[in-house]
This record gives structure tokens, sequence and C-alpha cells, in this order.
């Protein structure tokens, strides 16, 4: 988020045979079901030769769409195999180049199994617990081995909708009570700036204010305690970043985790900006790669990328990461886009949607998404008032762009910032105050309302 002013920011139980009608497996896409209620999953979101398929919680990400076609069961452009054609007890099912032999030819039964080379697949352990590895064995008749598979009315889900959460800075702009804001305004959730480098690759807020037990910490209890919830953001327009800092993608994701631990927020932002991140394709790169470490080990926390944008759509860099993150198969919940400081002119409103539909457009061809699809893993971060290039997003403008992101479906809404919902009317850029003449909390009021 650019801060105005540029201020810092196993079949195992001996069953009888059970003999059951199969048939081919037919066209649909969607998820596959099985023990414990778990989803069939390729670990990690790898699309390598060789990738184990397990069970994990489902999280509605592409490593857990799969499309059923003749004999095949497909994800990631890879096909459901048995390990090396092998038809013993145990034997690894994976992901691999799809080849059309018998060790990719499926058949459903009307049982709820799933067979192939005259076995079953099988929950290894008759275990449901996350990462339970998939293999086959002979069929038994046990849960482990009965599954859901997807049917022409089982689309893979799209992510559930994010609620409404301006940007809270709490390191200048003199910060108002989260929880008096949340009365006034109807607000329930609120994205919290920034989680920078505090030295090396050891978050801080602000690279100055503690992980835990400081004004950000007691900040955000008192949001949950009044019934809210928090996205936490990495990065923004300046400031020490993880990005460039951490050595690795798993100490980056090291570093993340740290943050979800303290506090169980419901996504996780990653504002990337400027030349240290946008335009650094190495750090891009790093970025994505410990994404995809983080959604593994926290399915139910969404991942949010949020970027620049022109008033047609993503810029080079902007394309390049999307294009990157289904190149690398990162399962990114949510690509937010940020309508301001983009030569936006008068007609803010026309050219945030022109900007919304060019990031359609290129979720659509990166990952082959439908409209409602690519719309559903949206979402636009706008300025509220006077922004850094004297743009001038109204209490009107804003409604129409809510009311926008609302009828399309997208999955995420939010402004920068609370601090800025004041009036000043005719003051310019402010940190305080928008420089409009408004009430307090109307830009929160109405995206509360998405």
């Amino acid at each position: 988020m650019r801060v105005g002013l540029r201020l810092p920011l196993a079949g195992l139980a001996a069953f009888a045979l059970v003999i059951a009608a199969v048939s081919p497996v037919s066209a649909a896409t969607g998820t596959i079901t099985g023990f414990g209620g778990k989803c069939v999953d390729v670990a990690a979101a790898n699309s390598a030769n060789g990738t184990q398929v397990q069970l994990w919680t489902c999280n509605g990400t592409n490593a857990q769409s799969w499309t059923t076609s003749g004999s095949s069961i497909q994800a990631l452009g890879k096909c459901l195999d048995v390990a090396a054609a092998n038809s013993a007890n145990g034997t690894k099912v994976q992901i691999y180049d799809c080849n059309g032999t018998a060790a990719q030819q499926w058949t459903i039964g009307t049982d709820g199994t799933i067979r192939a080379l005259g076995k079953c697949l099988d929950a290894t352990g008759v275990s449901s617990a996350d990462g339970t590895p998939l293999q086959i064995w002979d069929c038994t008749g046990g849960a482990n081995q009965k599954w859901t598979a997807p049917s022409g009315s089982n689309p893979p889900p799209p992510p559930s909708r994010l609620p409404g959460a301006p940007y809270l800075y709490l390191g200048w702009g003199s910060p108002p009570s989260a929880t008096s804001v949340m009365s006034a305004s109807g607000v329930r959730s609120f994205t919290m700036a920034f989680m920078l480098s505090g030295g090396g690759c050891n978050p801080m807020w602000d690279s100055s204010r503690p992980l835990t037990g400081g004004v950000d910490s007691s900040t955000i209890s008192s949001i949950k305690n009044a019934g809210g919830s928090v996205e936490i953001s990495f990065g923004g327009w300046s400031g020490n970043k993880l990005g460039p800092n951490c050595s690795s993608p798993a100490a980056y994701a090291t570093a993340v985790q740290q943050v979800i631990n303290a506090y169980g927020p419901i996504a996780v932002d990653f504002d990337i900006e400027n030349t240290d991140e946008f335009s650094n394709y190495t750090v891009q790169d790093r970025i994505l790669n410990a994404l995809k470490t983080v959604k593994q080990n926290n399915p139910n926390v969404k991942v949010v990328l949020t970027f620049g944008t022109s008033t047609t759509g993503p810029t080079g860099d902007g394309i390049r990461l999307i294009n990157q993150s289904r190149a690398l198969n990162v399962p990114i919940d949510n690509y937010t886009i940020m309508p301001f400081d983009f030569g936006g002119g008068a007609n803010m409103y026309q050219n945030t949607v022109n900007a919304a539909e060019g990031l359609k457009n290129a979720l659509k061809s990166a990952w082959g998404w439908t409209d409602a699809q690519a719309y559903a893993h949206m979402g636009i971060s706008g300025m509220n008032g006077n922004s850094d290039q004297g743009e001038v997003t109204t209490v009107a403008i804003w409604t129409q762009i809510r009311d926008y992101a609302t009828s399309h479906g997208l999955g995420r809404l939010a402004f920068w910032s609370v601090n800025r919902d004041r009036p000043c009317p005719g003051g310019g850029l402010q940190e305080t105050c928008s420089g409009l003449s408004q009430n307090n909390w109307d830009f929160t009021h109405i995206t509360a309302s998405f």
C-alpha cells in the first residue's frame, strides 16, 4: 500500500473383498473428498513429476482441483499416477506427465472406490491427518478407500469473500481507536500495516515496534475481543522489507509463520511494491515460493497479493507476478490491485473499473479461469480522498467502487487508510484526513457493507 506522503510504513483391516460395478471416469472438475472429509491434494501444489498425492484439509486451491476425463484424473496439468505402474500394496500414488498407461487408468466404483491396476486408492494407515499419503491397496471396503469424485455439477469452490478490511496503520497519522471505529462504522475487520524487517529476516511492525507486546498487539487483541478479525500486511511502498532481507523462501516462510502464530489472522497480505520487491524478480520468486509453504501449513488463512496497476490493468511487473504465481503453482487466494497513483485523472470510478477488468483478463489468461472465477480471486484497495498524484476518490465514487466489487463477486475490498478517514475540506494530501468534506469514518462505513 502506498503510504500518503511516502512516509515509512493404508488398507490394513482384513475385510472381505468388495465387488462393485465400476465405470470409466466421466468429464468433470472439482474436489475429490475422502476419509475424514479431507480432500485429495497435491503436496505443496508442486507440479513436478513424482509429487506425492495426499489428504489435506479442503481449501479450494488448484492443488485440490481435479479434472476427470475418460479414465484419467488430472491436477496441475499432470495425471494421477501409480508409481512405476507397480500394483504391489503400498505403492505410492503421485502426479506425473499424462502418458495413457495403465498406471493412469482409473475407474470409479458405485461403492465409492477409485481403482487402478486392480487395487483401490487408499489413505495410508487409515489416517485422515493432514499430509497422509495416498497409495494403492487391496480393496477392503474400508472408509479410507471411499471417495466422492467430482461430477459435472461440482466445480472447484471459489475462495470465500473476505470482509471489508481497510488498512489501519499505527506508525503515524494519529491512529484512531480501532474499537471506536468499529462501533461508529460497523466495520468488523482491519488490515494491519505493516510487517517489515527488524533486521535480517526478523519480523517487526514498521521495523521498530515488537512483533508482540506492543501497541499493535494490544490493538489486535481489542479488535478480536470486540468480535472482529484482522488481516496482516507485509511490505508496502517503503521501509526495510522482509523480501530482500530473508535469504531464502524457507526463511521468508518462517518469518510469516511467526506472525501467523502470534495473531491468527484471517488473511496475510503481501503488498509488493517498488524496486526492492515488485521490480526485483529474484525477490518476487522468493516471496512466491515461500507462499506455497505458508498456504500448505495454514490452509485456512487466505493469501493475498497486493500490487499497483495502470488504468487499464496490471503493468509489466504485475503481469509477471501473476504469470509466475501460476508457473510456480502458488495457491494465491486473492490478487488485489491498488487503483491510485496511476494517473487516474478525474474519473476514478471508470478508471478503477477498467483496471479491475484488466486484472480479470490477466488472471483468466494465466490460470484459465472463467470470468466468475477470476472475479472471486480479485480485490480492490483504493486510496480515500486525495492521492499522492492529486487524484480524488470521493465518498460517492467509493460507494460506486464498492457496488462494482459486490455485484461482480470480488473477493476483497480495502482502502488506505482508516487514519485518513476524517474530514479536512481543502486540506490536500494529509496523513490524518482525506482532504475532503466528509463525516468521520464514511469510507470505513461503506467498506464495512462489502
